[in-house]
């Protein structure tokens, strides 16, 4: 905790002055603030920095933040907090990622405290009450007041000693190196954009879809995510959902056809035409080029098998103080017993539990229910 205000920077040469501090740090926390409800792509609104002296804001809307970039390329950990949503959008403001990351979230998660908030973190970790009352503030307004820039600030102001209380505790239980691994995988990953090809996937009964109607799910979900990226809209603003599937289920061949669709309101004769264009694309499609959803050979029959291993494994993430969804998610140990590559096959969720329940799925181990069913336990 700094206890100084929070130094504002609203023009090139004050950010020019805040890298020249920042790029000789081992270490800086940052976090951003964004909207996202009505773009494709998140507006950023707001980046906070800390180092051990001080708290920054920058503001976005009125100085170039892709001078951040000398910052982000330089040999020093950038301290998160949940930092999942933050890179993605730091990424495409500033074209780079850090050079290296610590999420407190995810550290919190190896050393017993579950994936909490930052509010949570920080009071059971520092025994401090951050003000949440600002956290819907519209950070596109300008001047941001002087609570919201409070607010704003605390998201950074105590990274450091959450860094150094979390860095204690995983070294007790000898786990740093699993929290790092975990960071790593989150840096390396931090871009989620959608495929335009795929895009298909999300409509309703997109993996019963056979033929022609897949072909033209394909394109012409491509060509509205792709619209939607080109105009920064948000994809149900080209064509809603309902229109989407009514495309899908009854492809027009005319502009009449497409006023008819059901979820269409008023459409310009441009975007009529190029859905239409998207239409004739899918139809004449090659098969080769249908990007359809992976199918799972996964039947009923290893359902119990499943939800049998999924509780062992919460069970085992809580007598080793791991947050569950960290460990396995259903997801993983479901592919797992069907035989496919899973998260549980390396690293250190392998020497966790991979190995031990590879071992039950041969038949070498069991589980048995122990404490009058409050517990499982693995025996060999």
């Amino acid at each position: 905790m700094t206890g100084a205000e929070p130094r504002w920077v609203d023009d090139d040469r004050a950010l020019t002055e805040l890298i020249k501090v920042l790029v000789d740090e081992p270490a800086y926390g940052l976090d951003t603030e964004f909207l996202s409800e009505r773009t494709y792509w998140p507006q950023l609104c707001l980046v906070q920095v800390s180092w051990p002296k001080g708290v920054a804001l920058v503001d976005p809307l009125a100085c170039d933040v892709r001078a951040l970039v000398e910052v982000l390329r330089a040999p020093a950990t950038m301290i998160t907090h949940a930092g999942a949503s933050d890179l993605p959008i730091l990424e495409r403001a500033v074209g780079a990622r850090p050079s290296a990351l610590f999420d407190v979230q995810l550290a919190a998660g190896f050393v017993g405290l579950g994936l909490p908030s930052l509010g949570s973190l920080v009071s059971v970790l520092l025994g401090v009450r951050l003000d949440k009352s600002e956290q819907l503030a519209d950070w596109s307004a300008r001047p941001l007041s002087p609570a919201v820039r409070r607010y704003a600030a605390a998201d950074v102001e105590y990274l450091f000693p959450l860094t150094l209380e979390l860095d204690h505790r995983l070294q007790d239980l000898g786990r740093e190196a699993w929290a790092a691994s975990e960071c790593e995988q989150l840096r390396l990953t931090a871009d989620r954009r959608s495929d335009p090809d795929t895009a298909w996937w999300k409509i309703k009964g997109a993996s019963g879809m056979r033929g022609e109607k897949a072909k033209v799910a394909q394109a012409v979900g491509a060509w509205r995510e792709r619209r939607a990226q080109r105009l920064d809209l948000v994809p149900r603003f080209v064509l809603p959902d309902l229109a989407m599937a009514a495309v899908v289920g009854r492809p027009p061949r005319t502009r009449d056809d497409v006023a008819k669709l059901r979820g269409v309101n008023r459409m310009s004769s441009e975007v009529a035409h190029e859905l239409l264009e998207a239409v004739e694309v899918g139809r004449a499609m090659p098969t080769s080029e249908l990007r359809m959803p992976e199918k799972l050979d996964d039947g009923p029959e290893l359902d119990a098998a499943v939800a049998l291993v999924v509780a062992y494994v919460a069970e085992l993430a809580r007598s080793q103080r791991i947050e569950r969804q960290l460990l396995a998610t259903r997801e993983d140990v479901k592919a797992l017993v069907n035989g496919r590559p899973s998260r549980l096959d390396s690293g250190w969720r392998r020497d966790v539990a991979g190995d031990r329940l590879h071992r039950l799925l041969d038949g070498k181990a069991v589980i048995r229910l122990t404490d009058g069913g409050r517990h499982l336990r693995l025996e060999e």
